[in-house]
């Protein structure tokens, strides 16, 4: 690593240390991302064959890899009129226009691109079993693979793989509208927090860019001349699915995700930008959700929209539980609440329900071990935890976690939702020390859990606080508790 990354690296660790912002994030920063964007050159080939690379790829820990060499977009129609319709509810840095012009077009990132190795990492292994509990138990879809042939004399350019379907996901049954009339699916005790399965462990941002960094260095062992590179994850102005669509990674979900035959949708998924004049792979082929809705139906709060004219799926982010309780700043909107259920942090379920996950295995990595005292924490004392920490120590405290993206005031407002939700009067004190944390966003949500909960305890601690509050937005949630 040149001395430019590791000074970026630092500055970043930096940051997060010293508590600075909801997570500390930086301009050219993705949907739950940070700022690891590397810029390097590297000893080289100038002609490495592609196959080559991919099992470079695949010797540092990657599952899934391929390679795109078409810098435009296909897809920007479709980013556009998401964004001209506000679906990015507050990430404003997706509507950026020189953001915009940099998903166009790879060469914007890296004037001298001529290809990206895409890769994946699975995390699949990182949940318990009951992360399926309730979801249903029906088999995975199953395919027939069959490797394309390979053309005489380009040995580096195989064709597209040949997927045979054998058996479908089974037909749901019908239940209306997606998140029409719906209670939102509480897996475990609705007692204990959910966190995303993705975010259980350390923070895949780092653990995936030291991969890539190892890619770049074995490439570059192969000697021959520099090449240039720069890595992503997450991180930057890239549309990483789409790539990974054209890399051969897999195809676009009903639920947004990227779907994998064998692997589902559980992986992460990193880009390494080169100037390296590698061969293609071929796309994946086709869209083999079929008539399948299950994640539509599931979805707690109705975000999942289907698909467009164009085939492309449809997201409404400001409903989406993972932006509410991440990227969200502010007050989450009184009515998308109570379908939060438990989750404190991101949500599992249009993934939990798709058949192409169901008795999923992969090899189980340890950066993504589950931390204690996060998921599966009693919601009470995750509470007192936060209450007692400032921004800094928790900052310390979760140091290495995507709980940093958050930020204390923002986990501790998604824990007051989840107790609210859990309606147990055992909640009751808690969310009256929260009633009196120093941050608004904390007392708004408490005084809305405890006037959920509703018991004589709850009512009195409302009419004590409304006495003595000055800020409007809490004074508006008391008001509205009572």
């Amino acid at each position: 690593m040149d001395e430019r990354a590791s000074r970026g690296t630092r500055t970043i660790a930096a940051k997060q240390a010293n508590g600075e912002g909801e997570g500390a994030v930086g301009e050219d920063d993705g949907f739950g991302g940070g700022t690891l964007e590397e810029l390097a050159r590297s000893d080289g080939p100038t002609a490495l064959a592609a196959d080559a690379a991919l099992a470079e790829a695949r010797a540092v820990g990657f599952d899934l890899a391929g390679v795109v060499t078409d810098p435009k977009s296909r897809h920007m129609a479709h980013l556009r009129r998401w964004i001209g319709a506000g679906r990015h509810g507050r990430m404003s840095y997706l509507s950026r226009a020189d953001a915009l012009a940099r998903r166009a077009d790879l060469a914007r990132t890296l004037p001298a691109f001529r290809s990206a190795i895409v890769v994946a990492q699975s995390y699949a292994c990182a949940g318990a079993p009951e992360d399926r509990e309730g979801v249903g138990d029906a088999a995975p879809p199953s395919f027939k693979h069959t490797e394309g042939p390979t053309r005489a004399g380009a040995r580096d350019r195989p064709t597209a793989p040949s997927f045979t379907r054998t058996k479908g996901p089974p037909e749901p049954e019908a239940r209306g509208p997606a998140g029409e009339g719906r209670a939102p699916r509480h897996r475990r005790s609705a007692g204990e927090a959910l966190v995303a399965r993705y975010a259980r462990g350390l923070d895949y941002h780092g653990v995936v860019t030291e991969r890539l960094r190892a890619l770049a260095g074995r490439l570059g062992a192969q000697a021959g001349q520099p090449f240039e590179w720069r890595a992503y994850v997450d991180t930057g102005p890239l549309l990483e699915r789409e790539l990974a669509q054209r890399a051969g990674l897999g195809w676009f979900g009903k639920n947004t995700m990227l779907i994998h035959p064998r692997k589902g949708s559980y992986f992460f998924l990193g880009a390494l930008l080169t100037d390296l004049p590698l061969s293609p792979s071929p796309p994946f082929p086709g869209d083999h959700c079929g008539t399948c809705r299950r994640c539509l139906d599931a979805c707690p709060t109705g975000a999942l929209l289907g698909r467009d004219a164009s085939g492309a799926p449809v997201m409404d982010a400001t409903r989406c539980i993972s932006y509410l309780t991440i990227e969200l700043k502010g007050f989450v909107p009184r009515d998308l609440r109570p379908a939060i259920g438990n989750w404190v942090f991101g949500c599992d379920v249009c993934q939990a329900v798709c058949p192409w996950n169901a008795k999923l295995s992969a090899p189980a990595d340890p950066a993504y071990a589950p931390r204690a005292g996060f998921d599966r924490e009693p919601l009470a004392r995750l509470a007192e935890r936060l209450l007692r920490m400032s921004g800094k120590q928790f900052q310390r405290e979760f140091a290495g976690s995507p709980a940093t993206r958050a930020g204390r005031n923002g986990l501790l407002r998604n824990v007051c939702v989840a107790l609210g939700n859990w309606g147990a009067a055992d909640a009751v004190p808690v969310l009256l020390a929260a009633l009196d944390d120093r941050a608004p966003l904390v007392r708004g949500h408490a005084a809305w859990a405890l006037g959920r909960i509703g018991t004589p305890e709850a009512r009195q601690g409302l009419q004590a606080r409304a006495a003595t509050e000055t800020d409007a937005a809490v004074l508006d949630e008391l008001a509205a508790a009572k």
